[in-house]
Order: C-alpha cells, then sequence, then structure tokens
C-alpha cells in the first residue's frame, strides 16, 4: 500500500504534463481513472507502439484505469460528474476556459464535490498575451529561457532534447497536489491548485540559470554562466562527464588524467580561476583526456574519488552498472502486449513501500 493509498484522482489530462502528475500519485498507491474520448489521448500516437499503446503513453499512463467518455454529450458528462462525486482529486490541463465551457470549471466541480483538490495545468497561465496560446515543450523552453541557458561555447541557444518544460511540471503537479490534500486532511477544506508550465520552467532554471540577475541593488560583477563550463571531453573512444567544483575533486582529477602538475599552476587553484582561464585548461585536458579509454579513465577517476562519469547511450543505459545495483528497471507485463521495461517509481517509503508498475488502460471503445 503506498502513501496515496486510498486517494482517487479523475485524470482528465493528456499527453505529458498531466497524465505524468497523475502516474507519479498511481505509482504511490493512488486509484486514478484517466478519462478519454474515443479517439485515445495523442499520446497514443507518439512513439513506437503496438496497437493502440504507445512507449511514450504507457509511461506516463502506467498504473491507471481507464474509461472511454464523450465530454460534449449528456450522457459522457454524467458519467464524469458521477466519478468526480466519489474523488478526492481531479486533474486537467485544457488550454484556459475549455474545462468550463465543457462544464468541468472549478466552480461546477466544486459544487459536485466541494472538498476536491482540483488541478488545472496550462502552458503560459489564463491571463496575458500568450494565456490563449498552443503550449508545447520547446516553445516554452524558448520563452522561459531554458533554450538561452543550454548556449555553448559559441553562445547559440538550444534546447534540451527532452519534454524538460512537460515533465518538470509534472513533479511540480504531483507535489503541489500532495500539498493540497494534506492541507485538506488538517483543515477539511479543497481547494484549486493552479499550475502552468513557464511559471514551473522559470523557477526550475532559475538557481543557477538567472544568477547574473538575481541581486538588484548594487549587484556584484557577473560571473560565467554554468553552461560556459558545462561540457562532455572526447576520450579515445568515447565521451566522460567531468566536474570538480572544489579544489581537492580539481587535484583527484589531475591525477587521475596524469596531469597532477596542472592543480598547482596558480592559473587553476580556484573554481573562480579555472573560470576565468577555461580555455587554456580545455586545451591540457583534451590532449590528456584523448590518451585514455573511457572504460580505464572511469576506474582512475574512482580510484581518485574524483567526480565523473561515461556518457552513455540509450542501448546502453540499461545495462548501467549502477542502476542495475539500485533495481532501477523492472518488465511490467502488459497482457497480449507483451513486457514492457520501465523504471520503478524513484522513491523508496519504509513504511508505505509502493507496489511495482501496473500497464496503462487500454482504449477500450
Amino acid at each position: 500500500m503506498g502513501p496515496m493509498a486510498g486517494v482517487r484522482v479523475v485524470d482528465m489530462s493528456q499527453v505529458i504534463s498531466g497524465p505524468l502528475a497523475a502516474a507519479w500519485l498511481a505509482d504511490q498507491g493512488a486509484d486514478v481513472i484517466k478519462i478519454e474520448d474515443a479517439g485515445g489521448d495523442p499520446a497514443r500516437t507518439i512513439g513506437p507502439r503496438k496497437d493502440d499503446m504507445s512507449a511514450l503513453y504507457f509511461a506516463v499512463n502506467r498504473g491507471k484505469s481507464g474509461r472511454v467518455v464523450d465530454l460534449k454529450s449528456e450522457a459522457g458528462k454524467r458519467e464524469v460528474c458521477e466519478l468526480i462525486k466519489t474523488a478526492d482529486v481531479l486533474l486537467q490541463n485544457f488550454r484556459p476556459g475549455v474545462a468550463e465551457r465543457l462544464g468541468f470549471g472549478y466552480e461546477a466541480v466544486a459544487a459536485l464535490k466541494p472538498d476536491i483538490v482540483y488541478c488545472s495545468i496550462s502552458g503560459f497561465g489564463d491571463e496575458g498575451p500568450r494565456a490563449k496560446g498552443r503550449a508545447y515543450d520547446g516553445v516554452v523552453q524558448a520563452v522561459a529561457g531554458v533554450a538561452a541557458c543550454q548556449a555553448g561555447p559559441n553562445g547559440e541557444p538550444d534546447l534540451v532534447r527532452s519534454y524538460i518544460c512537460d515533465k518538470t511540471t509534472s513533479l511540480i503537479a504531483a507535489q503541489a497536489i500532495a500539498a493540497a490534500l494534506f492541507a485538506r486532511a488538517r483543515t477539511g477544506k479543497g481547494q484549486r491548485v493552479d499550475i502552468n508550465m513557464l511559471d514551473a520552467a522559470i523557477a526550475f532554471i532559475w538557481p543557477e540559470g538567472m544568477w547574473n540577475h538575481a541581486f538588484m541593488d548594487e549587484a556584484p560583477a557577473p560571473q560565467p554562466e554554468v553552461s560556459a563550463g558545462y561540457r562532455l571531453w572526447r576520450t579515445k573512444d568515447g565521451h566522460i562527464a567531468l566536474s570538480s567544483l572544489q579544489q581537492v575533486e580539481f587535484e583527484a582529477t589531475t591525477r587521475a588524467l596524469g596531469i597532477p602538475e596542472v592543480a598547482r599552476d596558480p592559473r587553476f587553484s580556484s573554481i573562480v580561476e579555472r573560470m576565468k582561464n577555461r580555455e587554456a585548461y580545455q586545451a591540457i585536458a583534451e590532449k590528456a583526456l584523448a590518451q585514455w579509454p573511457t572504460l580505464e579513465l572511469e576506474k582512475r577517476l574512482a580510484a581518485e574519488d574524483a567526480p565523473g562519469g561515461r556518457v552513455n547511450s540509450r542501448a546502453s543505459l540499461i545495462e548501467e552498472p549502477q542502476a542495475l545495483a539500485n533495481g532501477t528497471f523492472v518488465e511490467v507485463d502488459a497482457g497480449e502486449l507483451g513486457r514492457v521495461r520501465a523504471p520503478r517509481h524513484p522513491v523508496r517509503f519504509s513504511a508505505t513501500p509502493v507496489a511495482p508498475p501496473r500497464p496503462a488502460p487500454r482504449l477500450r471503445k
């Protein structure tokens, strides 16, 4: 029995930002009922699939039961209304105004279930010049400054090649729903919880992404952006990531690379000096790294207690020794679809352990 056992969630959301939030709650034991129309959630068609089940849809809708409902019909609306009366949470990510037009805005839902936790996810918020616009992850990355934070040495912005804004919003939504349920347990009152992808993405990048824009009065001199020092290094046969925030870590790294004398160079005596002289250090390190096979270098870094790790491909990730030791990957029996590989829920609760992931719902017409 997970920590969310006994909580019922009506999930009216689609694609990623809402469905993944509900999947986290399902992982933790909530009874999540996914509402779809006869055409199905568009996520069912994205990426590799078997019949009506894509790998993406499975990942963000695992552990839910499903209902096919025409929300534009009176019968369909009555069916969902009856479910809402039994629910603790309603989750939707319609564009602003759509839920209200369908009859499932907060006021209408709260009239059916006064203590409901009503979570609404939008792209940009309910008001403002972008409120009615279509929001996709790449668009939000651009507007929220995420792409700017990905700028490499040439200064060109770039996208994180993952649905990072969708998934960040999902995690924040799941936490916010849990917080609202906690508040309800103390007060007996439900509430509306509003989250938008733009705000979530800005909050996510802020600590280091906007550090040169934080102090407003007598601002200190700007420091190099984190992205200036973020890079992968080419080895003799692959790539590796290195990091050395502390001087002791930098010294350990230089020993592993076979260039211990570099740590005594005044140009590299602190992270501040290394950032100032990063091009000089990069030239030295690149030459040293090119001499080492990746796996051998990983062993040398570990022996020196220096931070570092090889770049896994998608295929090699499922063979990553640490992930295997953690029991990260599980196999889900999806019936006629066969086995589906998935990550286990990343949190371990000592008193309320979560069950292994369950399949996502099929589209029953």
